[in-house]
């Protein structure tokens, strides 16, 4: 007998016997206050069934069920620190069995270390993904250990020189963009490289991968999470334009890859998580013994909306929204506590 079936056959049993409730608020029919699915409120301490039967209607949408990551396996690359380890955190603490890159292979290990959750929860690779050979590599270590890969998370990342924007000429403008000596071809080469076609190359090698998690999982498509930057949204260059355009080239492949995936007929979600300043060791002085960084609140009180930088649970929740929404396909987020409202588009 179903639990609907089961529903209704006690609240029949409970009007056929309502006269008689003990309960004097139960009497007068004309004045019970029921639930949206016709039980009497009053009555739902005397019969405890009818509270169970309800319930159970809403399963499906507890946080336990929506984001139950439980058998899915992930690959975050940079995930010894920053938004890379608030990712692992979010999703080793929902069920989920993850690798994480890197080329430090001491940080990943302390990672490994600290937050791992059971045996084998969170294991340690250590890939440089700016190298073509070393992400083919990676693949086949996969390959050799999983059947497939559930959730990719493409957030190894850098950023570029700074320079002086503001200017009071075009001479001066030429010598602080042109002239400087850091401003260079190559360091725009090895941002976009890192940024942009690492994502690239990354996620092509794992598509394979990517698409038997799909076929293995009834009701489940496989995801790409591309970590971008509000950078590549925003209309100013934050004094480092490498950087900027890299992300914005970041935003546009996540685009790119969703279209041209699904096109070739893969179940295979990709999206992107532009965030505003989280801490990492890129936006701070780096990290402590927990891998972790640290932005004074002060810091931002005035400059975003949210007064404060991003915490890693606001980054965890995002990660977990594009991990199990399977109806989420090449879409761009900005989780910044509003800082594009304040810094323009």
């Amino acid at each position: 007998m179903t639990s609907s079936t089961v529903l209704r056959s006690i609240i029949a049993h409970h009007k056929r016997t309502l006269s008689s409730c003990s309960l004097s608020s139960c009497r007068p029919l004309q004045t019970i206050q029921t639930t949206s699915r016709g039980i009497p409120l009053a009555c739902l301490n005397t019969h405890p069934s009818l509270r169970m039967a309800s319930t159970s209607a809403n399963a499906k949408f507890t946080r336990d069920a929506l984001f139950d990551l439980k058998g899915r396996v992930a690959l975050v690359t940079g995930g010894g620190s920053g938004i890379g380890l608030m990712a692992t955190q979010a999703l080793v603490a929902n069920g989920a069995k993850v690798y994480i890159t890197g080329r430090t292979k001491e940080k990943l290990e302390t990672v490994a270390q600290k937050y791992s959750q059971g045996s084998d929860s969170i294991i340690p690779l250590e890939c440089d993904m700016g190298d073509k050979s070393q992400i083919d590599s990676l693949v086949k270590e996969m390959s050799s250990r999983e059947k497939c890969l559930c959730i990719l998370i493409n957030n190894a990342g850098i950023s570029s020189k700074t320079f002086q924007t503001e200017s009071s000429s075009a001479d001066e403008m030429k010598s602080n963009l042109f002239d400087n000596e850091d401003s260079t071809f190559q360091d725009w080469s090895e941002t976009y490289n890192t940024n942009v076609s690492s994502v690239f190359f990354t996620t092509t090698a794992f598509l394979p991968l990517l698409q038997k998690s799909s076929e293995l999982h009834p009701g489940w498509s496989s995801t790409v999470i591309n970590i971008s930057s509000i950078s590549g949204m925003v209309k100013t260059a934050q004094h480092h334009f490498a950087y900027n355009a890299s992300k914005g080239a970041t935003i546009h492949l996540n685009r790119l890859l969703a279209a041209e995936i699904a096109s070739s007929g893969l179940k295979i979600r990709v999206n992107s998580i532009a965030p505003g300043v989280f801490p990492s060791e890129m936006t701070s002085d780096g990290s402590g013994e927990d891998q972790k960084s640290h932005i004074p609140k002060d810091k931002y009180a005035e400059k975003v909306p949210a007064s404060r930088p991003g915490k890693d649970e606001d980054m965890a929740q995002a990660v977990l929204f594009f991990a199990a929404n399977q109806y989420l396909n090449g879409q761009t987020l900005a989780v910044d506590g509003g800082y594009t409202l304040a810094a323009g588009l």
